[in-house]
């Protein structure tokens, strides 16, 4: 893993060279001048002008009196004194689900379930008879009862036609009677009612009937009964994601779990200039996306350099809002349930191991310290003495630890990918799920910076809004949108403005092993930046969310215009 950290930087320079060599041979580089520019290279931290050549990659990076010189033949991009960060990258986004989520019915946000039918009722207007009517984002803490819904509660209005809703953490489907039957009747199926529960999952039942609120493995159930994504359906996601999130500053994201058709409809796209952003991807378990990476000495990279695959993405529990984070000790709101194991204890460290024998990164989610602590415990063991190595092994949220277990990321060179709206939008029912006491360690982001650890950060889209800016302002307030609550909640974990752009920046770069190309803007790496409305740095708090992109670039070729 050493090794591959060093042929990076060696590609960085090896690119300056030729960058300078074109430029010395005529090519006309080109300069953005007139800027506020916070590089994130802590040698030269702000500039006002960036000179990059036809490829992309940045030749200096300094003032405009002096670039304006140094390059007289340069085609020039005015700035007009605009706010100028490095590309933002977000370390844990779901891209082809955002766009998924883009076409089916938008339940977020909902205060009951009238609202909910409301808004499927319109959904299943636009479709053919007889289709699954598909929605996303239902979040039963913001109804008034506060329960999980069930199947009756959507029969009346379709007592015939399939419905699957995924809720907001991606945790958990609520699915009607319709769904049910056509679920009981795949060739062998196991019973819904009864007493059965699937290994990693739950099927919520009232005494033996099901429901229709399936968690985390139990959704499989669901799954399986769909008709499966087509590459032109994956195709239509991806482009779909990809639209939003240069429009909205992103030039990377880190994709964690998708299959083998998804990376090879990505390697086309690839192919064909259909990508316009970079994507750190991550092979989906110990499936056929493990096993072809395993064939590839340590991960791919596409001819682009827009997609790539060197790390496998687990999961070891569920999400907290379902109650299938996996506590050391059970829910204060529900004191007979600890939570779930979504990978059998006794298989994730053969998996793990597998993955370290590819040497390959894992990424792991674990939400409750329960689940966390499996996760390092399994680390260290199967590292050994390698701890020490440039492994970048991962945790993907690391929401809930004990004070016990986080210096040990630092001791362990294990990155937190921890995503800043996930506490902001917990905050009003964390509490009534994990007592007061286990709040210490909570979306612990400064306790974790202070042991040393590093935090890529991100937002999970779709689960939260894929706009970096409201993470950066989670981050640096933990306050929501209206400015609740007053100085924040458990404030002492608030990050500075600094490290949270560092976290969508140079941070989220290194979790991916491409420190050597993005994440900073210094001469040999890529001209990825964002010119923007307002400075996250300077700019009254509560308007960082409200900072919009002007232009989105990468590679230093312009990938998104305000107005256009």
């Amino acid at each position: 893993m050493m090794r591959m950290g060093r042929v990076a930087v060696a590609v960085s320079g090896l690119a300056l060279l030729a960058g300078q060599m074109a430029a010395q041979a005529g090519a006309a580089p080109t300069l953005l001048v007139n800027a506020l520019i916070h590089t994130e290279d802590t040698a030269h931290p702000t500039a006002s002008a960036l000179a990059w050549d036809e490829s992309g990659i940045l030749l200096a990076v300094g003032e405009t009196a002096d670039l304006t010189r140094r390059y007289p033949g340069a085609v020039t991009v005015d700035a007009g004194g605009a706010p100028v960060v490095p590309g933002l990258i977000d370390a844990h986004g779901h891209v082809q689900e955002e766009g998924a989520a883009l076409l089916t019915a938008d339940l977020s946000g909902s205060t009951s379930k009238a609202e909910i039918l409301t808004r499927l009722k319109a959904q299943a207007a636009k479709l053919p008879p007889g289709d699954w009517l598909q929605g996303w984002g239902w979040d039963q803490n913001r109804w008034p009862d506060k329960a999980f819904p069930t199947a009756a509660d959507l029969d009346a209005a379709f007592p015939d036609r399939p419905v699957r809703l995924e809720r907001i953490d991606g945790h958990a489907v609520w699915v009607n009677s319709a769904a049910l039957r056509i679920m009981a009747a795949r060739p062998k199926a196991k019973s819904l009612d009864g007493t059965w529960q699937p290994q990693g999952g739950r099927i919520v039942r009232q005494g033996k009937k099901a429901t229709g609120v399936l968690i985390d493995n139990a959704m499989d159930l669901v799954a399986e009964a769909l008709p499966p994504r087509t590459d032109a359906q994956i195709r239509q996601n991806y482009t779909l994601a990809f639209a939003e999130m240069v429009s909205l500053g992103l030039t990377g994201t880190h994709e964690p779990g998708i299959d083998l058709q998804s990376f090879r409809v990505l390697q086309d796209m690839a192919a064909k200039g259909e990508v316009p952003v970079r994507l750190y991807t991550m092979a989906d378990g110990d499936h056929e996306a493990l096993a072809w990476l395993c064939t590839q000495n340590g991960g791919y990279t596409d001819p682009s350099g827009r997609v790539r695959m060197r790390a496998v993405k687990l999961y070891i529990d569920g999400a907290l809002g379902s109650r299938g984070a996996r506590l050391l000790r059970p829910y204060s709101d529900d004191p007979g349930n600890s939570g779930i194991y979504v990978t059998n204890p006794a298989d994730y460290p053969r998996i793990v191991a597998k993955a370290k024998g590819c040497h390959l990164q894992v990424a792991t989610h674990a939400i409750g310290d329960g689940g966390n602590r499996l996760v390092l415990d399994t680390y260290a063991k199967v590292l050994g003495a390698d701890v020490k190595s440039d492994h970048r092994w991962r945790v993907e949220h690391a929401q809930i630890l004990t004070l016990d277990d986080i210096p040990r990321f630092a001791q362990l060179g294990v990155i937190a990918s921890m995503q800043p709206t996930h506490a902001t939008s917990d905050m009003p029912w964390a509490e009534k799920r994990l007592g007061h006491d286990r709040l210490a360690g909570a979306y612990a982001w400064q306790s974790l910076r202070r042991t040393g650890a590093r935090l890529a950060l991100g937002s999970d889209f779709p689960v939260e809004k894929v706009n970096p800016m409201l993470g950066l302002y989670a981050a640096v307030t933990r306050q929501d949108l209206a400015g609740q609550p007053p100085g924040g909640w458990l404030p002492d974990q608030n990050l500075t403005r600094e490290e949270a752009l560092a976290g969508f920046t140079r941070d989220a770069a290194y979790a991916g092993f491409m420190e050597g190309e993005v994440g900073a803007l210094k001469p040999g790496l890529r001209a990825d930046f964002v010119i923007l409305s307002g400075d996250p740095l300077t700019v009254p708090p509560r308007q960082i969310a409200d900072i919009k992109p002007l232009s989105t670039w990468v590679d230093g070729k312009k990938v998104y215009e305000a107005g256009k």
